[in-house]
């Protein structure tokens, strides 16, 4: 089966890429083979549907709260809500998000999904700093309109497989709550490298038979091309290393039962696979 895992980001450019590491799992291993980049969404598109059939796990929220949905009436499924954001201009969603937190309490401006408390994710709704709503903008109409299966908030016959991932996980059961990468170039350090190293030395070297001592528990081992891994260790961004780590997430859910998603998950707002 071959697997993508994206990081993405709501702005590509030639020094902010969309990173897709690209991998095949048979058997019991996962090949890491190589990456991509990409600076604009049409050539991003246009890869990803030049292959049949793939699984992927995308790095950037997929849906919205239930509460902002219903509060905004945007409408009653995942598709419609997500159809009409679709229609809107980034300006727009913008500032239709910074209308509603205005005026709101404290602790209420910005909601959570289920899937967000759970593992510790921002809110998707959040525009500026770690701007993920705008990602949400730019991704998931994208994957609706190209016809995706999106799991679970939009399941389809086409064998091209979407899901959310969410790469912090998998570093914090590696290295815990150290920080690994940055955007800002002042702020990158040696330690982080050692970090991203560390992360990799760990991944090459698990053990899915003994899945006690296997953080991540996963049960297949991971291979990563050489070269691969270097790259991953000097791009002080993370970009890469986060889009090894979706990949990651993407063969392990592949592996489970409805992807690992709760039959109780709220098909409206999406779940994280980790």
């Amino acid at each position: 089966m071959q697997i993508y895992g994206i990081d993405f980001t709501s702005s590509p450019k030639p020094n902010k890429p969309i990173a897709c590491a690209e991998a095949w799992l048979e058997s019991d291993i996962l090949q890491i083979q190589r990456m991509h980049y990409f600076t604009n969404f049409p050539e991003f598109m246009e890869f990803l549907q030049r292959s049949p059939i793939w699984i992927a796990g995308m790095d950037f929220p997929l849906g919205q709260p239930r509460k902002l949905i219903e509060n905004l009436r945007w409408g009653e499924t995942w598709a419609e809500y997500v159809s009409h954001v679709g229609q809107m201009s980034k300006q727009d969603f913008v500032e239709t998000l910074n209308q509603y937190r205005q005026g709101r309490a404290e602790g209420d401006r910005e909601h959570l999904r289920q899937t967000d408390r759970l593992t510790g994710a921002i809110s998707p709704m959040k525009v500026y700093g770690v701007p993920v709503g705008k990602m949400f903008f730019e991704g998931a109409p994208r994957m609706f309109a190209a016809g995706f299966s999106i799991q679970p908030c939009h399941p389809t016959a086409d064998p091209r497989v979407v899901m959310e991932v969410y790469p912090a996980v998998a570093a914090r059961k590696l290295i815990g709550k150290h920080s690994y990468k940055s955007d800002t170039k002042q702020k990158q350090t040696s330690e982080m490298q050692g970090y991203r190293q560390k992360i990799l030395d760990e991944l090459n070297h698990l053990e899915f038979d003994k899945i006690l001592e296997n953080p991540l528990a996963i049960d297949f081992s991971v291979d990563i091309n050489q070269t691969l891994v270097e790259q991953a260790i000097g791009d002080a961004s993370g970009d890469t290393l986060d889009a090894i780590l979706a990949t990651v997430q993407a063969a392990s859910a592949s592996r489970k039962p409805d992807l690992g998603i709760p039959q109780s998950c709220d098909r409206l707002e999406g779940w994280i696979c980790i």
